[in-house]
């Protein structure tokens, strides 16, 4: 098993609050800004804050207890935040960016507030949408669709604490 460890940068900032999400970009990489205007959507890669997530001793669990479906699953086949390394990736629809102060306002993103951000993508439907995708039976309730989302209760599916 290869043990090597790896030195993360972040580029910049999750702000969020009751009211507006944003992404600050540090200084040194305002310049990657160009050419991000004109994308509706952006992917997100974040690092997930440890002890975010109380009776959550370390990271080390790799399996989850599902709601529905079997009793437990294995963590590569979730999007839980509580993973051997916390990096999460989230696809934010763009409000407006402001290259000159680094700031992305985005509509949502489900990062806490000072939350590192590791990289930003543009969303491209060419690479990221899949037009034939499986589910397991468990799993088949669960929105199709991005834009479905917040109508349906993520929470009452997993228990994220071992």
């Amino acid at each position: 098993m290869d043990t090597r460890t790896f030195t993360v940068k972040p580029v910049g900032i999750v702000h969020a609050d009751d009211e507006s999400f944003s992404i600050e970009v540090a200084g040194p990489f305002r310049p990657a800004l160009q050419g991000l205007e004109g994308f509706s959507h952006i992917v997100v890669l974040w690092w997930g804050r440890p002890g975010r997530y109380t009776g959550v001793p370390d990271r080390d669990g790799l399996q989850k207890t599902v709601h529905e479906g079997p009793e437990t699953i294995g963590i590569f086949a979730t999007r839980s935040p509580v993973r051997p390394n916390p990096i999460a990736l989230s696809v934010v629809p763009v409000v407006d960016i402001d290259t000159a102060t680094g700031i992305i306002r985005v509509a949502y993103i489900d990062a806490d507030d000072a939350t590192p951000v590791l990289d930003i993508k543009p969303y491209l439907p060419a690479t990221e949408r899949v037009r034939e995708v499986g589910v397991p039976a468990w799993s088949s309730h669960w929105p199709q669709w991005y834009e479905e989302n917040p109508g349906f209760d993520w929470a009452a599916e997993f228990t994220f604490e071992e």
